[in-house]
């Protein structure tokens, strides 16, 4: 089993979906958990809710991962409140749907603002206190356009190769120093934001059935698991890695 006792973890994004599974999960190994929301506070209200119900010790942290200072103050924060922070999973995104010749800077710089810059300006804020401590783990969240083409997702997919790219950079720079960073490509899940896209109905039935699995589903807490897994002891020599989970569906022609 693994075993989180006496660990803070910071999971921004995690008023909802996969980021709320995150949180939870972690508490339920025994982390002490800080969920981070921009907007939800009611949905941030109901993570914390599960965090403790689950075991851990939970706060909501309001910052807006696409500001650099808002990340640090809430980096401070956390280490303030728990005397530590040893978990950091960059969840959080954004960014509109649309066909890559309608892109306008303004939509660019947005975009990778709010899914690649936040994950260094977390590394840049947390470092100094990993450094400190016995080291630290820092997980991202990707996803399939990182390297295959959709509908309306040129943007973001851009942004998420950036991001996994970003992992593997801060990894080199870093890993000396005792800190881990890894990255999580998640598949198709339904979650709030998935369906938001553009005939996400259809995309999420064409990977179900693609699924080399004998129940094909991908759920939330499928990712959470391997995020939990690569924040434990387990994954300390996985470094600069993204992990892919899908159900296979990325192996297939």
């Amino acid at each position: 089993m693994i075993d989180l006792r006496g660990k803070v973890a910071l999971v921004t994004g995690a008023s909802r979906g996969i980021g709320r599974a995150c949180a939870v999960q972690l508490a339920a190994c025994g982390a002490n958990v800080a969920v981070n929301f921009l907007s939800s506070k009611e949905g941030a209200a109901e993570s914390v809710r599960l965090v403790q119900a689950a075991g851990g010790q939970g706060i909501a942290v309001r910052a807006d991962v696409s500001d650099a200072q808002d990340i640090a103050a809430a980096v401070n924060y956390v280490q303030e409140r728990f005397g530590r922070l040893d978990i950091i999973v960059s969840n959080a995104a954004a960014g509109g749907f649309r066909p890559l010749m309608a892109v306008t800077p303004a939509n660019w710089e947005s975009v990778l603002r709010h899914n690649a810059a936040p994950l260094l300006w977390l590394a840049q804020a947390a470092a100094p206190v990993m450094k400190a401590q016995e080291g630290g783990k820092l997980i991202a969240i990707s996803s399939h356009g990182s390297f295959r083409a959709f509908p309306n997702y040129g943007a973001i997919g851009a942004s998420k190769a950036a991001l996994e790219s970003l992992v593997r950079h801060l990894a080199f720079e870093l890993g000396p120093e005792g800190i881990n960073f890894n990255c999580v490509l998640a598949g198709m899940v339904a979650t709030e934001a998935i369906r938001s896209m553009p005939d996400s109905a259809s995309m999420l039935k064409t990977s179900q059935d693609l699924m080399l699995l004998k129940q094909k589903s991908l759920d939330p807490e499928d990712v959470a698991g391997v995020v939990t897994f690569l924040a434990s002891p387990l994954s300390d020599k996985i470094q600069g890695q993204t992990i892919v989970v899908d159900g296979g569906v990325s192996i297939r022609v």
